[in-house]
């Protein structure tokens, strides 16, 4: 099914399943623990071995030698494969360093070896027997130190004039601000268990896109696609980690090929830090230039981050291409190279540490003009790309959210002058800032299954990340083929089923649903074909298939036979026409202990505009997580690098914070009445990065509304704030 103009009336608009608050269809076999995850798949059959991996410990350089001596000789080792071992092996499109190092070494924890055993813990001590020796190169491990010979670049988009507006512009802003390295600190590892039979192969494995894994893991190991089967139906968190092939799928692959026996890898806490990916440091200036009216003549923002060579950098500015009205506008990318474990998508990337930084920047000139924030993002607004006025948004709310969340968060009660309000020994204040986040949607394809009980089964390689895709897509199906949804059996995760959009990007639950609805429009005409229907005519609903006086049981069109179709989703040219995003505005109030600068958060509110929100129930899960990474961001999470050796020491749960439950308080979502008609059939867009987007923005402007102190540097940790709150000496 091509989507090239803009959706009309359709099935799903009856609401009767989709867009209710329905429970998930998963919940009771996880809760249960009959839901498996990648490290719990086994076959008492099958002589499992397990692998454990070996990592650099240096960041640069060459390996001169490795002793596998003690470790081949350790108790329980099956056998060990290193680069040697492995032979030449490519590497796939998605990843920057090669996942088995040696003998070059591209940065730390790059594994280069895996070492199998009979059991866990043989293979861990075996691990710790190998002996690597080095020669040891230079690097460059400090965004700072390498920021200064990063200028101007060819990619640098530019609208109208903007050093000259801005030098023109009565009231200016020009400040910097940084974001650290970050881990995605999921709960569930990366784990994989692999499995040959002859030249096949079949990894079951904890990831979000099984299409793209098929293929690069095809390529690493240089075999065909189609010897490759990926499984992967349930996973425990990934926030973009798991968008990739990693170590562990191919650790595993190549142990298992070497074993001739399956292999199960999980990846130490560790690893996940340094071995996987995570969220590149910023530097970001932003300069802003208004007239005393408030409204912005010149925008700029520029970002400087750092990756391996051949990475991205980490997009902090293409937000401000959209977010706020302005004739003359500049925004730019600028990378450098650092030999630092490889950097790549961590849940809204771009926009979760581009918008910390404009979003203090708006404050900053709002209170420069003597406006209210939100005033001043009010006046700003824009129903059309400001860098092509004739191209406008599909949908656009921001004012909207913006109003309904002041109303609702008690906004005029807010005294806007800093450092003000007190409630014993705590400092309190209320901070505002707007979410952003473009509409993203990509092919997407599934299979659905009529049987004679009418029972509709949907097979489709998409995943559920925690998300519930499960529970969308039943409501999906069930909706279109008017069945309840317990007459509904989803089946994900597998590459033998149609590649969907995967889980990422928050294209995921609009693409995927898209998908299983173009297949259920084939589905339709099927039965109706079947049953002697016009398929224009045909209402599906209460398990019947009706036109007229006349009504047949749906499953009496598979009364010869299972009934089974399959089709995809594409999407055609209308974004070129309409610009499609998200928006919303969040709402902080904190605490800071006048005393020790303790910041605590006391409530919290989103307002979001994405479109049609499926079902309201795990659309606020995503949410309220979000907005719970977005304290994280604000008060605590760096990884911090050693940049004398190349790696990041906190590279676990100890020593990398991220929120519990004692630090968050009770989370308000509200979800503005919105369809999309040019996003897709569903009319919905996505909402599980938005939660996130400027989050962060509004716990620091509401810290600096308690204490009057502004800080530009992230995490808002008390050494920041101690010596320069009111009263402080």
């Amino acid at each position: 099914m091509k989507f090239d103009k803009p959706e009309t009336t359709n099935p799903i608009d009856q609401l009767k399943v989709v867009g209710q608050p329905v429970n998930r269809v998963d919940g009771p076999l996880k809760v249960t623990g009959a839901a498996t995850y990648a490290y719990e798949w086994h076959d008492p059959d099958a002589r499992l071995a397990y692998g454990y991996p070996v990592g650099s410990t240096i960041a640069k350089g060459r390996i001169t030698s490795m002793d596998l001596s003690q470790a081949r000789a350790a108790p329980g080792v099956v056998t060990i494969v290193t680069a040697k071992e492995a032979g030449q092996l490519g590497k796939g499109s998605r990843n920057t360093a090669t996942l088995l190092g040696g003998p070059d070494i591209e940065h730390y924890h790059q594994a280069i070896a895996v070492v199998v055993a009979e059991t866990f813990e043989q293979a861990r001590a075996a691990a710790a027997l190998v002996h690597v020796t080095y020669e040891e190169a230079e690097g460059r491990f400090d965004l700072t130190a390498e920021k200064d010979g990063l200028g101007p670049t060819e990619s640098d988009v530019r609208v109208g004039e903007f050093e000259t507006a801005f030098a023109e512009a009565a009231v200016r802003l020009d400040e910097t601000y940084t974001t650290p390295d970050q881990s995605h600190a999921m709960m569930e590892p990366h784990a994989s268990l692999a499995a040959w039979d002859g030249d096949k192969l079949t990894i079951w494995t904890s990831n979000q896109m099984i299409a793209w894994s098929v293929g690069d893991v095809a390529k690493t190991l240089k075999i065909p696609p189609a010897n490759v089967r990926v499984i992967s139906p349930y996973i425990g968190g990934g926030f973009g980690s798991k968008l990739f092939v990693r170590s562990d799928m191919i650790l595993a692959a190549l142990g298992s090929r070497a074993a001739g026996r399956p292999v199960k890898i999980a990846l130490p806490r560790p690893f996940l830090m340094n071995n996987t990916t995570h969220r590149p440091a910023t530097i970001q200036r932003i300069r802003i230039g208004a007239g005393r009216d408030g409204r912005i003549t010149a925008i700029a923002h520029e970002g400087w981050s750092g990756n391996l060579p051949d990475g991205d950098p980490e997009n902090a500015v293409d937000q401000t291409k959209l977010l706020y009205a302005g004739a003359h506008r500049l925004t730019g990318n600028r990378l450098a190279t650092l030999d630092l474990p490889e950097g790549n998508a961590m849940r809204a990337p771009g926009e979760a540490p581009g918008l910390m930084a404009l979003e203090i920047a708006m404050d900053e000139m709002a209170e420069r003009l003597g406006l209210d924030p939100i005033e001043f993002r009010v006046i700003n607004d824009t129903q059309v790309d400001p860098g092509n006025p004739a191209r406008p948004f599909s949908h656009r709310q921001l004012v909207e959210c913006l109003r309904v969340g002041a109303g609702r968060f008690g906004w005029a009660a807010r005294d806007a002058r800093p450092g003000t309000v007190r409630d014993g020994r705590w400092l309190k204040g209320i901070g505002v800032a707007a979410g952003f986040r473009n509409n993203l949607t990509m092919k997407s394809g599934a299979r659905v299954r009529l049987d004679r009980r009418g029972v509709v089964t949907v097979e489709t390689d998409m995943t559920d990340i925690g998300t519930g895709s499960y529970t969308i897509i039943a409501q999906t199906a069930a909706e279109m083929m008017g069945l309840s949804i317990e007459r509904i059996s989803v089946r994900l995760g597998d590459s033998a089923f149609p590649a969907s959009a995967g889980s990422g990007g928050q294209w995921g639950a609009n693409s995927a649903t898209a998908g299983v609805y173009a297949a259920c429009v084939k589905l339709r005409e099927t039965v109706a074909q079947r049953l002697g229907f016009n398929s224009k005519d045909a209402v599906f609903a209460d398990g019947e298939v009706r036109s007229g006086d006349r009504r047949v049981s749906l499953a009496q069109a598979a009364s010869d036979g299972e009934l089974v179709v399959e089709d995809t989703i594409e999407f055609g040219d209308l974004k070129k026409t309409h610009q499609q995003s998200t928006f919303a505005a969040h709402f902080v109030e904190v605490a800071v202990d006048a005393a020790t600068a303790e910041t605590r958060v006391r409530r919290m509110l989103s307002v979001c505009a994405a479109g049609r929100i499926l079902n309201p129930k795990t659309a606020r899960s995503q949410v309220i997580g979000a907005m719970t990474m977005g304290v994280g961001g604000a008060l605590m999470e760096e990884l911090a690098v050693d940049a004398r050796r190349g790696f990041f020491v906190n590279h676990d749960l100890a020593g990398y914070e991220v929120p519990v439950h004692a630090d968050i308080p009770h989370q308000d979502v509200i979800f503005l009445d919105e369809v999309d008609p040019m996003s897709s059939p569903m009319k919905a867009k996505g909402v599980g990065e938005l939660g996130l987007c400027g989050v962060g923005a509004a716990v620091a402007n509401a810290v600096y509304n308690a204490t009057g102190v502004r800080v530009r540097s992230y995490p808002i940790t008390l050494d920041k704030l101690i010596t320069q709150l009111p009263g402080a000496s």
